[in-house]
């Protein structure tokens, strides 16, 4: 175990790489254990496996149309003006199979979906009949097979209807329940523990009081964490104490343990010693801006997220490598969960080399401008921009025109070039 360093009033002696922090998540952390859930709380859940159906669907011959069910042959020759007369002898319903035989020159009514009788061949379309009493007049000639669905024409016994590590969606569900399934075998989803360290902080709800401050770290976080499949626990507030911060980090429950605040280099940020007494601090300082007192710890069989307290700096720490593990944890892509746009660059994006930056952008007039390059603790410049850019450490930054992809906040934010 590396010596755990305090940079309290020290200052950060070196900082982690960006994808060598993504990478050591990458290595470290596997999906969770496999469980059976109703398919009414499948939906948006991992498949732990494939899924191979039991069952033909259909499982009879059926009827594609309305209609009539003949032998095709007796219809040979007919035309509008030279229709031939068939018989009728019943009908045939959904779920309500007619009980007997199609013979030579007659026919049986038949509705979508419903069995194909006995000895009939093809279903002659209602639009292409004329019924008259006992009588139906064929008026178009139909070929063998015409309008009839085939056993298993949807899925065939044995096929596998559904990959392992598949994001389960409505229609997947309907699927599960056309083969008669009626539960599915999904990745466990991550329990998730948020502390939220500061004695200047009020819980959401409150009004801002003289020099103390509402939490929105929490709140956010939670709402990231539920985006990506996890399963929250209600935020837990702590005084920066370190016996406390120690023991919230020890007891919490979970796979996930985001703790906000306390990461940093003061006096009071106490999440580094503590989870490095308790277990492992694999990470404490990470080339990036913002979010550079970002840590990551194992302690048991519990990943903890140091997060910073600035909410700019919590934001883009929880997506580039607490979000990250909990997608994987639960059987998710754990890449960046946001569409993406190619954009060409309207105002200049300036960056430092050596360290990643997050450069929150606007698209006005379809090029990109850079909302803000400092402020971690502005919120506001999160809600006011349509994405963000990921400026790569060996990069100085971008100049107008040049193209760049945008991680975008919302869905419905057009992704076409300008013209």
């Amino acid at each position: 175990m590396t010596p755990f360093f305090d940079v309290r009033t020290r200052g950060f002696r070196d900082r982690t790489e960006v994808p060598a922090a993504v990478a050591l998540l990458e290595a470290r952390i596997r999906p969770l254990a496999a469980e059976s859930v109703p398919l009414s709380a499948a939906a948006g859940r991992v498949s732990a496996g494939p899924v191979v159906s039991r069952v033909d669907v259909p499982g009879f011959v059926r009827a594609a149309m309305d209609g009539y069910a003949v032998r095709a042959s007796d219809t040979f020759g007919a035309d509008a003006d030279n229709p031939l007369s068939l018989t009728l002898v019943g009908e045939s319903m959904p779920g309500v199979a007619y009980g007997g035989t199609v013979a030579a020159g007659t026919a049986v009514r038949v509705m979508t979906g419903a069995p194909l009788p006995a000895g009939a061949d093809a279903v002659l379309v209602a639009e292409s009949a004329e019924e008259r009493g006992k009588t139906v007049f064929a008026k178009e000639a139909v070929t063998p097979g015409r309008n009839v669905g085939r056993i298993g024409e949807d899925v065939a016994a044995g096929r596998e209807i559904l990959p392992a590590g598949r994001r389960l969606r409505p229609q997947d569900l309907g699927l599960l329940a056309a083969v008669g399934e009626g539960s599915i075998r999904v990745v466990r989803q991550p329990r998730v523990t948020i502390l939220v360290t500061g004695n200047e902080l009020l819980p959401p709800g409150a009004k801002p009081a003289g020099v103390r401050i509402v939490d929105c770290n929490s709140p956010m976080l939670a709402a990231l964490a539920a985006r990506d499949g996890g399963v929250c626990e209600r935020a837990a507030y702590l005084k920066d104490d370190y016996t406390a911060v120690k023991s919230a980090i020890r007891d919490a429950a979970g796979d996930v343990v985001l703790v906000s605040g306390g990461s940093s280099v003061g006096t009071e940020d106490h999440a580094p010693r503590a989870v490095a007494e308790l277990g492992e601090l694999a990470v404490h300082g990470v080339a990036l801006r913002p979010a550079s007192p970002t840590g990551i710890g194992f302690v048991g069989t519990k990943t903890v997220f140091l997060l910073p307290g600035n909410p700019v700096s919590c934001l883009c720490a929880y997506d580039l490598f607490a979000g990250r593990a909990i997608r994987r944890l639960g059987g998710r892509n754990s890449e960046l969960p946001y569409r993406t746009g190619s954009f060409p660059v309207g105002s200049k994006i300036v960056s430092a080399v050596g360290r990643v930056d997050y450069v929150r952008v606007r698209i006005v007039g379809g090029k990109l401008e850079p909302v803000a390059v400092s402020g971690a603790s502005i919120l506001s410049t999160t809600v006011v921009a349509d994405g963000f850019v990921l400026v790569p450490g060996e990069c100085e930054g971008y100049g107008p025109g040049e193209i760049l992809d945008v991680f975008l906040y919302d869905e419905d934010v057009s992704v076409e070039p300008p013209r």
